[in-house]
């Protein structure tokens, strides 16, 4: 059924336990006063007005209730339709009823999947790389002190409910004088920054004032910088710094690591992982986005011992620099080499081709689709790791991306369940 007729489905729902319920008090009420004097004893009629009552009651406010939460929490956008209300009533009494998801990576891809899986649930935690150290983010970094927030920006507005303006501004980058490069969201943030004092209140704050679906959290609060030891035997420091002096060196990555090599991520991070019903890596740049997650201190084995699913979602094309020449298996293998060989439980693999006229252009740049190997399947199976395919291309102005709702389908499903696993 078309989810925009849930919220209407799901108040008739309400509707309709309030109209039992006066159904029961007009039984209960009808010869209540003449049965309870006639014979000086408490009738069944009292207990069906007491049910009634009750019913009545508690319908009126759970309805209520969910519509005023709602608006409350979107009355920043504006004024408010009918078909913000429905939104919300969808939003507050449906998503927030759908499997308990931690996302955990950076970068375009990490945004992407975002705005679909705020469609079909609100449990979301983004737990987002602040690694980065080039663009507009890196000089912030450099002068204010402060961890980048580019990609943590992406994905808040990823899941924010705030009109197309709003997300426009903050999306602005200046194109000319001492500004030029940099973004108005990342200067907001930094704004926020100084005016709390804390990068991790400045991110609650600006999810609170953009009325986002979830949380998005940094991976830890220690200013970080990664470093790539080269097969070669070279070490190249930076994360801005690793995809383009690899490529000038023409060597695979052999491991990704930190310093300061003690890093500590949020209890909230530690607490929504343990609770996930399902626990996401991807997609995004393997060592630069999704790696450097599984780095910071006891992460591994939080993930690990967590009741969740875990699922790594390739990406749809190599990166440059970075993964040239990856099949499926070696993306894999890049996480269980920074993490342990029973890491994950499912792998989810675009099968859909693309376009020559597109591929040509990607071509270009040194970057080829992620395509499963003759064996990858079957020595994926053989770690216990299921292979999931599907059609999840999604093509705009000549930018590959993942399909957002296709792939976030099979995340809820995966989701709901290990949340029937447990809870039903």
């Amino acid at each position: 059924m078309d989810k925009k007729y849930r919220p209407a489905l799901i108040m008739l729902g309400w509707i309709s336990l309030g109209v039992l319920g006066i159904f029961l008090l007009s039984i209960g009420v009808s010869s209540f006063i003449y049965e309870f004097l006639a014979n000086y004893r408490m009738s069944i009629k009292i207990i069906f007005s007491i049910i009634g009552i009750i019913l009545i009651v508690f319908s009126i406010k759970k309805s209520f209730c969910q519509i005023f939460k709602g608006v409350k929490k979107n009355s920043l956008n504006g004024n408010i339709s009918g078909n913000d209300i429905s939104n919300i009533i969808y939003r507050e009494m449906v998503l927030s009823k759908g499997p308990k998801v931690v996302v955990i990576g950076g970068g375009t891809g990490l945004s992407v999947l975002l705005r679909g899986l705020k469609e079909y649930t609100s449990n979301i935690t983004a737990i987002v790389t602040v690694a980065d150290d080039g663009g507009g983010s890196g000089i912030l970094r450099e002068d204010l002190g402060m961890l980048p927030p580019g990609d943590i920006r992406s994905c808040i507005l990823a899941l924010a409910n705030t009109e197309p303006t709003m997300e426009k501004l903050l999306q602005y980058r200046f194109n000319e004088g001492l500004l030029k490069g940099q973004n108005f969201g990342n200067l907001f943030i930094a704004a926020m920054n100084e005016i709390y004092g804390s990068f991790e209140m400045a991110i609650k704050e600006t999810s609170n004032v953009l009325a986002v679906t979830g949380k998005v959290l940094p991976m830890t609060l220690e200013d970080v910088t990664l470093y790539a030891m080269l097969e070669n035997g070279h070490t190249v420091k930076g994360e801005s710094e690793i995809p383009l002096k690899n490529k000038e060196l023409s060597s695979r990555i052999k491991r990704i690591y930190m310093e300061p090599t003690v890093s500590y991520p949020l209890v909230e991070a530690v607490e929504a992982i343990e609770e996930a019903d399902l626990i996401v890596l991807g997609p995004g740049s393997l060592y630069t986005s999704v790696v450097p997650n599984l780095l910071v201190n006891n992460i591994v084995d939080t993930i690990y011992k967590a009741k969740g699913s875990k699922v790594y979602i390739t990406n749809v094309m190599t990166q440059p620099g970075e993964t040239d020449g990856y099949t499926v298996l070696n993306h894999v293998e890049g996480i269980l080499t920074h993490s342990r060989e029973d890491f994950l439980d499912y792998v989810i693999v675009n099968i859909e081709k693309i376009p020559e006229e597109i591929l040509s252009k990607y071509a270009s740049d040194g970057s080829e689709p992620v395509i499963l190997g003759e064996k990858d399947e079957e020595i994926l199976n053989s770690k216990n790791i299921e292979v999931i395919k599907g059609n999840l291309i999604d093509i705009k102005k000549d930018y590959i991306r993942h399909d957002s709702l296709e792939l976030s389908k099979i995340l809820i499903e995966i989701g709901k369940n290990r949340a029937n696993k447990y809870y039903v």
